[in-house]
């Protein structure tokens, strides 16, 4: 059994300049854990625990339903939290892109005769960048602090393919490898 799931990575230069900023916000916001830039990506569908056997069925059905999807791009922009200020859990970076929301869909119809049941929430493109276990600080505080970040572009990334990614968890947090890559478009 393999923890998997179906994401887009972002352009390395966009990545930097959110690391940037939290370099920035590190001695501003407390009790988070930061996650490694590395790690930083567009989750379209989590998979959970799949057997390895599904890998092929998965990648068979990314590409049949994705190699006719149109590449597009993305802009990273702005900094917020999940579920709400008041108790946050999630601090990401958000995403825009007007196919976004259309490829996760086509994602989600691609595996949904494999088994995989679509997400029950909708679909919010952003970037974990850290998690709280327990929210200790004044949300007050950390509102002022997002403001300062609500607009801020961090930049572009093009969606050209779409990543199957196993994900491996160790006490010090997960680490993730590259299963397979779909490419989107007629190529």
């Amino acid at each position: 059994m393999i923890r998997a799931f179906i994401a887009v990575e972002i352009d390395s230069h966009t990545v930097q300049k959110i690391s940037a900023a939290i370099v920035q916000l590190k001695p501003r916001i407390s009790d988070i854990r930061w996650l490694p830039a590395t790690n930083f990506h567009l989750t379209l569908q989590f998979l959970g625990d799949i057997d390895e056997s599904k890998v092929g069925p998965v990648v068979e059905a990314l590409e049949h339903h994705l190699h006719p999807f149109p590449r597009f791009t993305i802009n990273a922009k702005g900094l917020g939290v999940f579920p709400d200020i008041k108790r946050p859990r999630i601090l990401w970076a958000g995403l825009e892109g007007d196919h976004l929301a259309a490829l996760a869909s086509r994602v989600e119809t691609s595996l949904a005769p494999l088994g995989f049941a679509p997400e029950k929430r909708a679909f919010k493109a952003h970037l974990t960048v850290g998690r709280w276990r327990q929210f200790r600080g004044s949300s007050a505080k950390l509102g002022e602090e997002l403001a300062v970040w609500k607009s801020h572009e961090f930049g572009e990334s093009e969606v050209e393919k779409v990543t199957l990614f196993q994900s491996v968890l160790k006490p010090e947090g997960a680490s993730y490898h590259r299963l397979k890559v779909v490419m989107l478009g007629n190529e």
